[in-house]
């Protein structure tokens, strides 16, 4: 199979087939809101996050807003993004910092969003890509980090390591998009559990599909031959 720099536009392009419409998950009008959304989005699905901001921006809809929040009520909208105790107080710590230090804007470089409380890099990353535009680096979230592997272009064995792979391997003005097809390919057919290869657009290409069909086959193969039990 070709390196994984030669194969890695070629995937591009197959995913932009595949899903011409991906975009951000996460709905939002702004970089504020879509750092917000990003924060409560740790450990919860983007749907349930989008079904919870709409009250909460209507609420608190600017930094200063939610820096003068009290700790309960934040807590009240946001309860069913669980850690819900810990997201509320980094909404408000970096609201507070966001509304004190950059007036009321929020920051457009890597290095100060890092200063923000719950704010990691892929978080940074998604503010920077999706909300400024600007391709630091690649975010790499539970399907990015799954499926580069699966398609060979890292073997990297923790999210730092799998973006330092793709960055080398994916062209840079395609950084951004890469994370929006992959999450998208993620949820459609190149799932955790199950990933539905047969028919997949990007099997010639992946150099786990025709192991995930072997694996499937001979686990079929063996229950059918596994002795049956009976009810207790």
């Amino acid at each position: 199979m070709e390196p994984a720099v030669e194969r890695a536009p070629r995937i591009l392009s197959r995913l932009y087939s595949a899903y011409p419409n991906a975009t951000c998950a996460l709905t939002h009008q702004d970089p504020w809101q879509l750092l917000v959304a990003t924060i409560l989005s740790a450990q919860c699905t983007d749907k349930r996050v989008n079904m919870v901001t709409p009250e909460l921006f209507a609420r608190y809809p600017t930094p200063d807003a939610v820096a003068a929040a009290e700790q309960e009520e934040l807590e009240s909208i946001i309860h069913s993004t669980g850690f819900y105790h810990a997201k509320a107080r980094h909404l408000r710590a970096s609201a507070s910092i966001i509304a004190e230090e950059h007036g009321g804007r929020v920051p457009d470089n890597m290095e100060e969003l890092l200063k923000l409380p719950g704010v990691a890099r892929k978080t940074a990353n998604v503010v920077l890509g999706t909300g400024y535009g600007i391709a630091v680096g690649v975010v790499v979230d539970t399907h990015v980090f799954r499926i580069s592997r699966r398609l060979g272009l890292s073997a990297g064995r923790s999210p730092s390591i799998v973006e330092r792979d793709l960055i080398r391997v994916v062209p840079r003005d395609e950084w951004i998009m890469y994370s929006h097809l992959l999450i998208h390919h993620g949820r459609a057919v190149c799932m955790a559990r199950k990933p539905t290869c047969k028919g997949c657009t990007l099997t010639d290409l992946c150099p786990s599909a025709f192991f995930s069909e072997s694996r499937t086959k001979d686990l079929h193969v063996s229950l059918k031959a596994a002795p049956s039990k009976g009810k207790d």
